[in-house]
């Protein structure tokens, strides 16, 4: 069932006209102007749907947010303080993905609310006011975990949501 969803492969040209060059500019001012209120660094992908290797392979959508996780660098930061927002539009799936130094403090049902939020509105064809709100959120969990403290750190992963 999930490949008849995947067989005419309108997923990718439905992230571009979803996530539209003005729409990618929006979230990465949020990203920027959240990453001012705490120390994490968020990333946000999105993906039109999965490679068909992967369809075949059965990777499920948590599994393949790990991998693009590992594949976009967000465990690289020099604090174990990045977090990915990943979007699968054929599969109508979020997930949030936090690495350990933030993971140990943030219960994973604030993610998952995130999560829902995020995918109410784009069900609601709000692509671009579901993913503002979803970095929002990301942003207020992280400033209340883990608040800047005035050091001006530097910036470890791009503001600019990746297409997958």
């Amino acid at each position: 069932m999930r490949i008849a969803r995947y067989f005419p492969l309108i997923w990718r040209y439905a992230a571009r006209r979803h996530f539209s060059a003005p729409v990618l500019e929006a979230i990465r001012n949020a990203i920027c102007v959240g990453e001012q209120r705490h120390q994490g660094q968020v990333c946000f992908a999105i993906e039109g749907a999965l490679p068909v290797h992967d369809l075949a392979r059965g990777l499920g959508v948590r599994a393949r947010a790990h991998e693009a996780f590992t594949q976009l660098r967000v465990w690289d930061t020099e604090h174990n303080s990045g977090v990915l927002i990943y979007v699968l539009l054929a599969d109508r799936a979020i997930e949030i993905v936090a690495d350990r130094g933030i993971a140990a403090r943030v219960p994973q049902d604030e993610w998952q609310a995130v999560c829902d939020r995020m995918r109410d509105r784009f069900a609601g064809g709000e692509y671009e006011r579901g993913a503002i709100e979803g970095v929002t959120a990301v942003t207020e969990i992280l400033a209340r975990h883990f608040p800047a403290d005035g050091s001006g750190k530097r910036n470890e992963l791009p503001d600019r949501p990746v297409l997958l």
